[in-house]
């Protein structure tokens, strides 16, 4: 039978929900304070706690020092005693003795409450927020405790935790009551002295995107892939969606049959309009989709600030603009281009006003000199109200097709001419100068101040501002023709260091002598002992020998090819003939054989750092001289 600790113990593990050492770590720091406050020990008294679990036995140690003569039992103990726990111990040291008293009394069993409840607490909370904190960017779902215009909507979460949406996170025009279910995304964990606080919200845009992937498999297993979103809550959403798998339709698969699962996505967002459309990398196929429902007539870029014009029929104007503006917003946000929506109209009067102003269009001002007349009589007929045509609006639509297209070509041939001329003027200036910090240059702080603002840190960005535009200097705010010419001063006298010249080492012609297989360069030989010199060369001679050996055997084998046995080992006559040798040549070889070595010693230099060879000479009849070089 389990006692009465171990009952009492798994329950509190069973509603805390927390694990065993944690429950048993405050069950020990709460025996601890008990004997603190049974005893009236100081705090700075180390105060250790063991509990069985299965039994629930408390056994406490304390600190104590080691005396001759025990004063205070709370804090001392005598040498026998201490014995009895540390053989070694001696006077004045510091010994764990147990000190477990026989009753904590009512007083520190309330103290022991309380320690293991508040410990309980803290461990509830930090749990808490390590669980929530991994949920943050996740839908929860939970139950609706209070709901209050001014404080938001406090709900209630698993692991007995509470959550906060405050207003501006709810999706405008929704209520909830208390004891409704809801969903949101974790939007943070914050902490607080009553424990974390959680944050919750419907109308940040990560809500829609785990929406859709709940309700679209084939987003959840990355199938269709969601590339950008835009929202404004409760009203209108932009969705841009692409396949990662060939004959996959990224928006049939995020509508459903019959629009079954935008339709779920729609009514839990509490009605708010929800537009998928399909990601395209051509920016202007891109905003053509993402002004949908309205239909495009031309999209025009201009790179520069990133600003599309986008040009539709009158009847399809309000449609792009929507609501206070809201289609070109969101499909501004959804495609992160600044979006100029006009008429047809609008924009072919803009067409003529810059065929008229820019020079740079002359040329196709001449071209167009004719359908002008044209454009401006359809443009007269519209303006008093007059039914237009269709193909006159045709007209108008390639007429400003053929203007801003050529107005699109010219900046981009203008842009193009700006980078070569800005090349030219960099490969101009040292390669060092763009190192080199404007500070060096020795201007006043406030003028390298104003540099440094300007994005000019270095000599050589200031040197090609100035070459490329030297109004743009000028121009700068606190910049007067007095600090303009400090600034060409210091640039005319400023001198840069020579680059240094790598000098390789000299090469042999062809490969590189070998010294136990690594390639060395003339110095190295230069400083190498002529032992290892010796060595080398008698390997060079040895491969060489080698080599010629290989070459004779090919030879031989080339000139027995294809011979037949017999012929290769037949006995001739002429070997049968001795050979004579001649006295002259006995003599020779006699001579050679007598002939005496070469008295050569090979000695080590250590002040010269070399290795000498002497050798032995010999003079007249008084016998060998010394060893000279």
């Amino acid at each position: 039978m389990k006692n009465e600790f171990s009952l009492a113990f798994n329950e509190v593990l069973e509603e805390k929900g927390l694990p065993k050492e944690i429950i048993l770590q405050a069950v020990e720091a709460a025996m601890a304070s008990a004997y603190r406050r049974s005893v009236n020990a100081s705090t700075a008294q180390l105060v250790e706690a063991k509990i069985d679990p299965e039994t629930g036995k408390v056994t406490i140690f304390a600190e104590k020092e080691v005396v001759e003569e025990v004063q205070d039992e709370r804090t001392e103990v005598s040498l026998e005693a201490a014995h009895q726990v540390d053989a070694e111990a001696n006077l004045g040291d510091m010994v764990m003795i147990l000190s477990t008293p026989t009753d904590f009394g009512r007083v520190a069993a309330q103290t022991a409450r309380q320690v293991i409840q508040q410990r309980l607490r803290e461990a509830e909370r930090q749990v808490q927020s390590q669980y929530f904190e991994k949920q943050i960017g996740e839908i929860i779902s939970g139950v609706v405790q209070a709901a209050n215009n001014v404080q938001g909507i406090t709900i209630g979460l698993d692991m007995k935790a509470e959550g906060v949406m405050p207003p501006n996170q709810k999706i405008p025009g929704e209520h909830f009551k208390v004891h409704d279910r809801m969903r949101a995304i974790v939007l943070e964990v914050k902490d607080s002295p009553r424990g974390p606080q959680i944050i919750l919200s419907r109308s940040h845009r990560t809500f829609l995107r785990r929406l859709l992937e709940n309700e679209v498999p084939e987003i959840y297993h990355g199938i269709v892939e969601i590339r950008a979103i835009a929202r404004e809550p409760g009203q209108r959403a932009k969705v841009a969606v692409s396949a990662s798998q060939a004959n996959v339709d990224p928006v049939g698969a995020c509508v459903g049959q019959r629009g079954t699962r935008i339709q779920q996505i729609v009514k839990e967002l509490h009605d708010e309009k929800i537009d998928i459309i399909e990601w395209n990398p051509d920016p202007v196929i891109y905003i053509s989709k993402a002004i949908s429902p309205a239909r495009v007539s031309g999209v025009y870029l201009a790179e520069g600030n990133k600003t599309a014009t986008v040009v539709v029929q009158e009847d399809q104007l309000s449609l792009a603009i929507g609501r206070d503006g809201q289609n070109a917003r969101l499909a501004a946000k959804l495609t992160g281009w600044r979006i100029d929506i006009k008429s047809l109209a609008e924009a072919t009067a803009d067409a003529i006003t810059k065929l008229h102003s820019d020079a740079a269009l002359s040329a196709l001002a001449e071209v167009e000199k004719e359908h002008v007349s044209t454009i401006e009589a359809i443009l007269t007929k519209k303006d008093e109200g007059r039914p237009v045509t269709p193909e006159e609006y045709t007209l108008l639509g390639q007429f400003v097709e053929r203007v801003e297209r050529r107005t699109v070509e010219k900046k981009k041939a203008d842009k193009a001419a700006e980078e070569e001329r800005s090349g030219a003027a960099r490969a101009e200036i040292p390669a060092i100068a763009f190192e080199t910090p404007v500070e060096s240059l020795g201007l006043a702080e406030h003028i390298v101040n104003i540099l440094t603002g300007a994005e000019q840190r270095t000599i050589g960005d200031l040197l090609l501002v100035m070459k490329l535009n030297r109004d743009k200097v000028l121009g700068l705010a606190g910049i007067g023709p007095k600090s303009m010419q400090a600034i060409e001063n210091a640039l005319a006298t400023v001198t840069f260091p020579e680059p240094e010249l790598v000098v390789e080492p000299p090469q042999f012609g062809g490969e590189p002598p070998q010294f136990g297989g690594e390639p060395v360069v003339e110095a190295e030989i230069a400083a190498a002992p002529a032992a290892i010199l010796i060595e080398a060369a008698v390997e060079v001679a040895v491969e060489a020998e080698a080599t010629a050996e290989v070459e004779w055997i090919a030879e031989a084998e080339a000139a027995i090819e294809d011979k037949p046995l017999e012929e290769i080992f037949a006995l001739k006559p002429e070997m049968l003939q001795p050979v004579s040798v001649t006295e002259d040549e006995e003599a020779a070889s006699d001579k050679k054989k007598k002939k005496k070595k070469k008295h050569v010693e090979i000695v080590y230099d250590p002040e010269q750092d070399q290795t000498i060879a002497h050798k032995k000479h010999k003079r007249g009849e008084a016998g060998w001289t010394e060893w000279e070089e």
